[in-house]
């Protein structure tokens, strides 16, 4: 009706009489509309009008615009769920393939580092996990998180356009906000890693109205970087197909072509930041990645200090979002 109306302005009285419902009847079904990505505008004289939508996540056009082999080639898209992260753990212990991929509109749990909570309302954003099945030590996951971060950075840059840059380990920033978190989840037998999954998150396409207060200053959305809807649906793909191209090159030539891409990206190197983890907080220069993907820190002394976890924060200019 919205639709057909081309803009225009329907009464809650007409729309009700039209369906045959109450009024009540005719908010409930907006409100559900407003949570699948339309946008309203409302007015007490006029009613209400369809302003804008973001199109719902499409499963065969993912496929059509995939150039992988593996990567996303194995799609369940779900409507809702707790989190992505556990969709996929359950189809990995089932036996699934690497590169299967789960993928949902919205997310009630969603999971960032250390257990934080990642805010994914419906229709808005990329909330997407993948099965890996890597050869290597525990040891190689770090790397694997870097790579992904590769990935989807190249990614986002190419569908959106927005110039979003890696904040190490998992973060990507755009204007000093984080608009991207990655999370690797391994499972582990015998020191050996049975598979992995790979958690994205991406803040496509949310408005400041559709964050928590305390968020809106921290985050950012490609939709309020570049001013336009982005077409999610083309960004998962070009996702995998970035992933699966940067995993064979891995798989290949080992870390040290992804290091350098992701030296290439990296919001982090040569910027002083802050670390805060079990030792503490300490300061220094962000000099480089080292072997296994931990960062190196120049110390006040000159010495060169490895990180390999904790909360990181940038200074000098923009500061960087902290981590939902």
């Amino acid at each position: 009706m919205f639709e057909a109306a081309g803009g225009e302005y329907l009464s809650g009285e007409e729309i009700s009489r039209r369906l045959g419902v109450s009024r009540t009847a005719v908010w409930k079904k907006i409100r559900r509309l407003k949570d699948a990505g339309y946008e309203f505008d409302a007015s007490p004289k006029l009613g209400y009008r369809l302003s804008g939508s973001v199109s719902a996540l499409d499963a065969e056009r993912i496929g059509s615009l995939l150039a992988t082999d593996r990567f996303g080639r194995g799609l369940t898209l779900l409507t809702k769920t707790d989190s992505t992260q556990t969709e996929a753990e359950k189809l990995a212990r089932e036996g699934a393939p690497e590169g299967t991929l789960v993928v949902a509109e919205e997310q009630t749990s969603g999971r960032g580092r250390q257990g934080r909570v990642w805010h994914s309302p419906p229709g808005r954003g990329v909330w997407m996990s993948a099965v890996l099945r890597p050869e290597g030590p525990l040891t190689a996951v770090p790397q694997l998180t870097l790579l992904t971060a590769v990935a989807v950075c190249r990614a986002i840059r190419s569908v959106s356009g927005v110039g979003a840059g890696i904040k190490w380990p998992n973060d990507l920033l755009a204007d000093g906000r984080k608009l991207c978190g990655i999370l690797l989840e391994a499972v582990v037998e015998d020191g050996r890693v049975l598979h992995c999954i790979m958690g994205i998150g991406i803040d496509a396409n949310l408005s400041e109205d559709d964050y928590p207060e305390e968020l809106r200053e921290r985050v950012t959305s490609l939709r309020r970087e570049s001013g336009v809807p982005v077409d999610r649906s083309a960004l998962i793909a070009a996702v995998m197909n970035e992933f699966e191209a940067l995993y064979g090159l891995y798989a290949e030539r080992g870390f040290e072509p992804i290091r350098l891409l992701w030296e290439s990206l990296s919001v982090t190197l040569g910027r002083e930041i802050a670390v805060r983890d079990a030792r503490g907080e300490r300061r220094g220069i962000a000099h480089g990645l080292g072997e296994h993907g931990e960062l190196l820190m120049r110390t006040e002394d000159g010495q060169i200090s490895p990180v390999y976890s904790g909360d990181i924060e940038l200074y000098p200019g923009p500061a960087a979002a902290e981590e939902r």
